[in-house]
């Protein structure tokens, strides 16, 4: 084995890749070679580091130092001065999580260091698409463990015992719908995958499966063991390009090294694995609409019961769980239950990864203990609001989830509380919105993304929806009336009680949660016929404030319509004519005093 003095890291996740990362690789190599230090020097291809604001991420080991949004023609003095002279290339270093030029190491950034990496604990760690860098990070250990020490019924108490929960939406105990399944008796059985994360800004299954293939396959082949099964199918989304063809590797790897196959490390046990790709709708994060979707036919959600690990795919025992539930199963079965159990809340045990987006210095895949509160991860891991502006919401739960306020930022992050603020844990994506941020627009936006993946199946979700979003569409363009609000919550009320599958019942959550902590927000659309965020289009009128306005002509200079009117020499004031402004807000972006206002 050969033997280097260094690694050079390189993220080949998605978000790194579209930023031209692998011609990061290619001339890294090229430049190792030419100042001979391609013996010493190995350039590794990993997954997500997590810090997706400042990418193209590279991390150099044994030192740990991370350089940040790294461009092709950094890498030769990347070269020259690290990896040759020994000194830092001080202008790429992680600026923004505050690393210090005498504390390289990346785990001791504010970025990381409050993070406990467990689902996501080889992502950014090692090349996905080399089996030997998983089992040399303990990488089938605990299959091996499963198969030869342990009956399925002591795989099944060991997830039970660690507390583990679906970390897919739902938060149904992983281990009980393992036994459930497991209680069955029948000719065949088969665990499912759901990598079709659908939510708007969610990323995390598809950071795992690009990151570390290989723990999926692993938990994968022990949940057969446990229950039964000699088949399973992950369902990836399509659009999940680098996502698909690594886990095809690794799936293609596991068989050659006989992990996966018939007669699975010499104990007579098989089990296999294929890949099906999704069309990209989001009724497939359905467990019940997947299955259909894996049996060819249109991805629509079944009645329940009966429930999937009773008669799921093809009407046989089924268990379905998401990327990051399944990324948690080898870890627990090697460090025990009571080690993953003395993480998190009493309820809510573990950690969670999410997505943070929106109005946020550092975007990216965060994975932190149950129970961190919210402020913790926005401003302690998040590195606060970009512009200094002030938080005024998080949406946790994707479309189904619903809206906390800033005078909730302490909650802390778990099942049981998210629930109780009127939102939900979800597959794990968090938007932070700022004070520019119209509430009524976000409930908007996510009954529009409703309407579209409904399945329209059932009547409530087909119609209830879309009734609703006419309704908000209304009050944003200025149109609304009091009643409007009622008739809102009505409709809700009905939709969750009688839509067929979750996607219905939980669509109005962003509505009721708006409607709970910001209704003074939806009444100044209707009474006062004004956004308060300044947000709604149909509703803002800019102004010039004449105190404030120095005279110098910028905004009649920029504007696209002529529609202001002043003279700068003669000194007549700028005055806007509302009738000509399309509200384009070039005036607004281009005044150097801020004297107008919206």
């Amino acid at each position: 084995m050969q033997l280097f003095r260094s690694h050079v890291l390189v993220c080949g996740g998605t978000g790194c890749t579209s930023s031209n990362s692998e011609a990061i690789m290619t001339e890294l190599n090229e430049k190792l070679v030419k100042n001979q230090l391609d013996a010493e020097v190995k350039v590794v291809q990993t997954g997500c580091f997590g810090l997706c604001e400042e990418g193209p991420i590279m991390v150099i080991y044994p030192e740990g130092t991370m350089y940040c949004r790294v461009d092709v023609k950094d890498v030769p003095e990347i070269v020259e001065e690290h990896l040759l002279k020994g000194r830092l290339v001080t202008r790429l270093l992680e600026a923004s999580s505050q690393v210090q030029e005498d504390e390289q190491d990346i785990e001791k950034s504010s970025f990381f260091k409050k993070q406990l990496r467990v689902a996501l604990r080889n992502c950014g760690r090692i090349n996905p698409e080399e089996i030997d860098e998983y089992i040399a990070f303990d990488g089938y250990k605990a299959l091996t463990k499963a198969l030869t020490e342990m009956s399925p019924g002591e795989v099944i108490q060991t997830i039970k015992d660690s507390g583990l929960r679906g970390r897919g939406g739902g938060g149904f105990p992983t281990g009980t719908k393992w036994d459930f399944a497991a209680q069955q008796i029948n000719d065949e059985k088969y665990v499912c995958c759901n990598a079709d994360e659908g939510d708007p800004g969610a990323f995390m299954d598809r950071s795992v499966l690009e990151g570390d293939p290989h723990s999926v396959i692993e938990a994968m082949t022990i949940a057969g063991y446990a229950i039964g099964a000699t088949h399973g199918f992950v369902y990836v989304r399509a659009e999940y390009p680098i996502a698909v063809h690594r886990l095809q590797i690794a799936i293609d790897q596991a068989r050659e090294y006989g992990l996966l196959g018939d007669n699975i490390l010499d104990t007579g046990f098989k089990f296999d694995l294929e890949i099906r790709l999704g069309a990209g709708a989001f009724v497939c994060g359905e467990e019940t609409a997947l299955m259909t979707s894996i049996e060819g036919k249109r991805g629509e959600p079944r009645v329940r019961p009966p429930f999937p690990a009773v008669k799921g795919l093809w009407q046989k025992p089924t268990i379905l769980n998401n990327v990051e539930t399944f990324a948690n199963i080898p870890v627990i079965l090697l460090k025990g239950a009571d080690w993953f159990a003395s993480m998190g809340t009493e309820k809510s045990k573990g950690t969670k990864v999410f997505a943070v987006g929106g109005k946020i210095n550092n975007t990216g895949l965060v994975e932190i203990p149950m129970g961190t509160t919210l402020r913790e991860v926005i401003y302690e891991i998040g590195g606060g609001i970009p512009g200094g502006k002030q938080f005024k919401a998080a949406q946790t739960g994707g479309p189904s989830g619903g809206c906390i306020p800033a005078s909730h930022i302490d909650t802390p992050i778990d099942y049981e509380s998210l629930i109780e603020l009127g939102a939900m844990m979800g597959s794990g994506g968090l938007i932070v919105m700022d004070e520019d941020t119209c509430m009524v627009d976000i409930a908007k936006f996510f009954l529009e993304f409703t309407v579209d993946e409904s399945c329209g199946k059932c009547t409530p979700c087909r119609l209830g929806t879309r009734r609703m979003k006419d309704i908000l569409e209304k009050i944003t363009l200025g149109k609304g009336v009091m009643s409007d609000i009622d008739e809102l919550e009505t409709l809700a009320r009905d939709i969750k009680a009688s839509s067929l599958c979750a996607l219905g019942q939980t669509a109005p959550n962003p509505v009721l949660s708006t409607l709970h902590y910001f209704r003074d927000e939806y009444e100044a659309h209707i009474r006062d016929k004004k956004c308060p965020a300044g947000s709604c289009k149909a509703l803002l009128a800019y102004e010039i404030i004449e105190e404030k306005c120095k005279n110098c002509g910028l905004c009649l200079k920029n504007c696209p319509v002529s529609a202001i009117t002043g003279n700068k020499k003669e000194k007549i004031p700028f005055v806007i004519d509302p009738t000509l402004c399309i509200k384009c807000g070039v005036c607004f972006e281009k005044c150097p005093v801020d004297a107008i206002k919206k």
